[in-house]
């Protein structure tokens, strides 16, 4: 039995001149002479066929890419299996008596009219094969014999009930055709339901489909084989298939089917794949296509649909967020289009480029300038230069970053960068108000260069090598090597250690939420190139973790750290404030060589933008603050552990959650605290 779109013709049959077909997807197969009395000559024969409704692969192309341009997903019926179309003839419909009196006229007269409503009484009913012969299978016989509703023995009948138990013959999934006979018998008129099964499923040929999984197909139709080909059963596993595609954005899907000889079930995928990828600019008032700054090999380098997949439109959508997150494009976009009839899809990217530099500046409390340039060369390289002075702080930074290294294919990032800053002392050297030199700034000079590259989804690892130039100054910016409490404010007992650093850092990211998961782990390695630069290990985490929890969130944070060999005091581990404990100033808990800190934050929505939380803090030096040199610490009457708790709120706005929170510390003193962005 043929059941692909191009073997559904309909046939000609000599006795029946008077047949009309309505419907490629109806066939009359020839039968043998079995001079029945046209007692139903209302009821035609019905055949079932599979493929009338799949869609070819190049309409199928036309549809989806129609469907994307109206930004709606592929979602109609794919398959209309089960499918039974009754072929009737287009001739005037005569009267029963009339059919009656010339049976060999061969009439099927349309449905209609007073006739239908006429009965006839059925002495028998007999479910019998093509032949006429009994049904090898009785299993099969006794699903059609199940199928009936109306027809039953001693009943009387009318057209439209035999009509619609023979379609629930053919609905029931496992008869490919069936013809309602009647025969005048001595016991009265029995009536014959003539049906042709399906053959039984031996094997599967699935051409075409090069990303559907040969796994889940064979788990789609194992519990079939063997058995009758049941129609209903195929059309789920048929939609099933098609459903995978659809839930995966894949253009694909189920386009012939057909039942070869010994039983075998041949499925043709269509699937499209992707022609060609072209970069369009656009420009940003018109809209009009223009000439782009950017080379479009470093647009194409970033999408992972590439020349030969097929097309899938989440991988396209990730493809758009990846190229706007290259910060150079206003706007992304992909258009499909058909390429031609080669049934595959060419794909347009429009792009939107935004203006690449230039120059900033601020004033107040503090000011600076910055320049700016995103798209170095047209190659998205980012070259940052920024000057900041502030009442005791200031920093000059020039940093240039080549986001992806030609030539490379593991996406491999490269920074380059030097920097001038001088910050307060304050977080290990102060919180002691008596103390008369409490404006002790650190003045560091650093250069190096770092590389990064993804290692896996969610994660990234980075090594560098940094060269750092670092001292103490008083307010008058002469170098000091001691504090007050005559403790060394530099581990060489010069004016300024001299440190090469080997880094590396690995980082896990969630879902990028400002309260997703995040791991962070960092070593740096001193390398004492000459005897007077710092030898010395330091290794430190954090880890923070979201659990929703009714309508509020629940947010758990730990971090930790410890150090070995020498370094300077001003690195140690500073414990306290706003991204520590809340409730103490800044470094107010100790400075040690080891630390610990945890927190826990419990959030919920208020209205609008605006947040609430209650919170608590604790943090330790585990007892490390007197390993510091010159103690710094334990000089100021730190108490080198301390816990915080309180309640704040939390605004949404373009710089990230602003945050004011009020606490408590274990020393009964309360404190305000402001913060722009998540906690560290």
């Amino acid at each position: 039995m043929s059941l692909s779109v191009q073997d559904l013709k309909p046939s000609t049959m000599a006795k029946n001149e008077g047949i009309s077909f309505k419907s490629s997807s109806i066939k009359l197969p020839l039968f043998p002479d079995l001079s029945p009395i046209p007692i139903f000559p209302n009821v035609p024969f019905a055949r079932q066929t599979l493929a009338s409704y799949l869609p070819k692969p190049k309409q199928f192309i036309h549809h989806l890419i129609r469907s994307f341009a109206d930004r709606h997903f592929f979602k109609s019926s794919l398959l209309c299996s089960s499918s039974l179309a009754l072929v009737r003839p287009e001739d005037p419909n005569p009267s029963l008596s009339e059919a009656r009196e010339s049976p060999q006229k061969g009439y099927f007269p349309a449905r209609g009219g007073r006739d239908d409503e006429e009965r006839v009484l059925i002495s028998e009913v007999l479910i019998r094969n093509k032949d006429g012969e009994e049904l090898e299978r009785k299993d099969l016989e006794a699903e059609a014999a199940a199928a009936l509703k109306a027809c039953r023995p001693n009943s009387a009948l009318t057209v439209r009930e035999v009509q619609e138990d023979v379609h629930r013959i053919i609905d029931s999934g496992y008869f490919s055709s069936c013809m309602p006979v009647a025969f005048d018998t001595r016991d009265g008129i029995r009536l014959v339901f003539q049906v042709e099964p399906n053959q039984d499923f031996q094997g599967l040929i699935c051409e075409g489909a090069s990303v559907l999984p040969s796994k889940f197909l064979e788990d789609s139709f194992r519990d079939g084989y063997g058995k009758v080909v049941n129609i209903r059963r195929l059309d789920e596993v048929l939609n099933s298939i098609n459903g995978w595609y659809m839930e995966r954005g894949l253009f694909g899907l189920v386009s012939d089917v057909e039942i070869l000889s010994g039983g075998i079930l041949r499925l043709l995928v269509s699937e499209a794949e992707v022609n060609n990828i072209t970069i369009r600019f656009l420009d940003r008032r018109t809209g009009e296509p223009t000439t782009g700054k950017t080379r479009p090999e470093t647009i194409l380098r970033q999408l992972t649909t590439k020349k030969g997949q097929v097309y899938s439109l989440l991988q396209g959508r990730r493809d758009v967020e990846t190229v706007l997150t290259m910060g150079i494009m206003e706007d992304v976009s992909i258009i499909p289009q058909p390429a031609g009839d080669t049934g595959k899809v060419d794909l347009i990217m429009n792009v939107v480029e935004r203006v690449s530099g230039g120059f900033s500046a601020g004033g107040g409390i503090s000011s600076g300038f910055a320049y700016s340039h995103r798209n170095v060369l047209g190659r998205n390289q980012k070259l940052n230069l920024s000057l900041e002075r502030g009442q005791i702080d200031s920093i000059f930074r020039i940093n240039y970053t080549d986001p992806w290294i030609e030539g490379d294919d593991k996406r491999t990032s490269r920074t380059i960068m030097i920097q001038n800053s001088r910050t307060p002392g304050t977080l290990v050297h102060g919180n002691n108000r008596n103390q008369p030199d409490g404006s002790i700034t650190i003045g560091r000079v650093t250069a190096g260069i770092e590389y990064s590259q993804p290692i896996r989804p969610k994660w990234s690892g980075t090594a560098g090598i940094i060269f750092q130039h670092a001292g103490a100054r008083d307010e008058k910016g002469r170098p000091r090597i001691k504090d007050f409490y005559s403790s060394p404010l530099t581990s060489s007992g010069n004016a300024y250690d001299d440190t090469l650093l080997a880094k590396l850092e690995t980082v896990y990211t969630g879902s990028g939420d400002q309260d997703s998961s995040v791991f962070v782990f960092n070593m740096e390695q001193g390398l004492p190139i000459f005897p007077d630069w710092l030898f010395f290990n330091r290794v430190n985490a954090r880890a923070r973790k979201g659990v929703e929890i009714g309508p509020t969130r629940l947010v758990l944070s730990l971090s930790g750290g410890h150090v070995v060999g020498s370094f300077s005091p001003h690195e140690a581990f500073a414990i306290g404030g706003t991204n520590s404990v809340r409730g103490y100033e800044e470094g107010a808990v100790g400075s040690g060589r080891s630390y610990v800190v945890g927190s826990g934050e419990i959030s919920f929505r208020m209205f609008g933008p605006v947040e609430g939380a209650i919170f608590g803090d604790f943090g330790s030096d585990l007892g490390s603050g007197p390993s510091v040199p010159g103690d710094p610490a334990g000089a100021r009457g730190k108490p080198g552990s301390g816990y915080g708790y309180g309640a704040g709120i939390r605004v949404d706005s373009p710089l990230g959650p602003l945050r004011l929170e009020y606490a408590f510390n274990d020393k009964h003193a309360k404190r305000f605290h402001f913060g722009v962005g998540p906690r560290n």
